[in-house]
């Protein structure tokens, strides 16, 4: 229920991780705004969507959505 306290700055367990919460929500609206409690600034662009660390608002990179 609980989500892992590691900090990890690998994209593709990062979009694991992304993917898995999107399943468990209605709407992107409710996805962005999980993800923002977990620490992630999602913002989606032409070539997917733009992954950045909060609070700084650093990007991580880009996956597929």
């Amino acid at each position: 229920m609980y989500a892992d306290n590691k900090m990890t700055y690998d994209l593709g367990e990062i979009e694991a991780f992304l993917m898995a919460e999107r399943a468990k929500v209605l709407s992107d609206a409710e996805w962005r705004f999980r993800m923002r409690g977990y620490g992630y600034n999602l913002r989606r662009t032409d070539g997917g969507i733009e992954v950045a660390r909060l609070p700084q608002n650093t990007p991580i990179g880009v996956i597929q959505g």
